[in-house]
C-alpha cells in the first residue's frame, strides 16, 4: 500500500464542501440549484470557516453524502479509502473475465427467447394477412 503523508492543516467546513463538490464534478451553480440558493451564496459558503451543524446537514444531503462524511472529510481519508478499496477488493483480470462470461450467457438466452417470440409473432401476422387476402 502506498504511504500516505498526513496533512496537519485541517480543512475548514467551507473548504470541505468545496472539495466534495469538486470531487463529484459539480459546479457551484449546480450545488446552488440543489440548495435553492444563488451561486454567490455557494461561493460565500465555501469561504466560511464555521458552518452550523443544521446547515451542514442540509448541504450533506444536497451533496449526496452523510453528515459525518462531510463533517469529518479529509483528503487523506479519500486517498486511504481509495487505495484500500483497490488493494483489498479482490478483483483480478481472471475474475472479471469469469463475470463477463456469466453475464453474457443470460444475455444470449434472452436474445434467443426474443427471437423465438419474434418468429411466432411473424407467423401470426402472416396468418392474419392470408385471412384478409382470401376473405376479399
Amino acid at each position: 500500500m502506498s504511504e500516505i503523508i498526513t496533512n496537519k492543516v485541517s480543512l475548514h467546513r467551507g473548504r470541505k464542501i468545496e472539495r466534495i463538490r469538486k470531487l463529484r464534478g459539480w459546479t457551484q451553480s449546480l450545488l446552488a440549484e440543489k440548495l435553492d440558493v444563488s451561486k454567490q451564496a455557494i461561493s460565500k459558503l465555501e469561504q466560511s470557516e464555521n458552518i452550523g451543524d443544521e446547515k451542514l446537514a442540509e448541504i450533506a444531503i444536497a451533496l449526496g453524502v452523510t453528515f459525518e462524511g462531510l463533517r469529518d472529510f479529509t483528503e487523506e481519508k479519500v486517498l486511504y479509502n481509495t487505495n484500500n478499496f483497490y488493494e483489498n477488493c479482490g478483483v483480478t483480470a481472471t475474475s472479471i473475465a469469469a463475470n463477463v462470461e456469466t453475464i453474457q450467457n443470460p444475455l444470449r438466452e434472452t436474445i434467443e427467447m426474443f427471437e423465438k417470440q419474434l418468429e411466432s409473432t411473424r407467423k401470426e401476422l402472416l396468418e392474419v394477412i392470408k385471412e384478409r387476402i382470401t376473405s376479399k
